[in-house]
């Protein structure tokens, strides 16, 4: 440690371990918060999908509203095209 050279490359060295060692703990930070984040989604969407579940149970038949006067609607807007021909 007399020789300066030697000196100011082991402080160099030093320096650069804790730099990388700071990356490394901020890297790993971010991994945990990444992972945390997934988990917290991942059961809200459990509790979406109970919640969508229990909402198309309760409606049945697949008819979401019961309206009597609305009659059947049809994707084209409720012109019927009438029967196809038999070949």
């Amino acid at each position: 440690m007399n020789d300066p050279s030697t000196y100011w490359l082991t402080i160099t060295n030093i320096a650069l371990g804790l730099v990388t060692l700071i990356c490394c703990v901020a890297v790993g930070i971010g991994v945990a918060q990444e992972l945390a984040a997934k988990r917290k989604k991942k059961t809200a969407l459990s509790k979406l999908d109970n919640e969508v579940a229990g909402l198309v149970a309760s409606y049945g038949d697949g008819h979401a509203f019961h309206i009597p006067t609305l009659g059947v609607t049809m994707a084209d807007g409720g012109e019927e095209l009438g029967k196809k021909e038999k070949r």
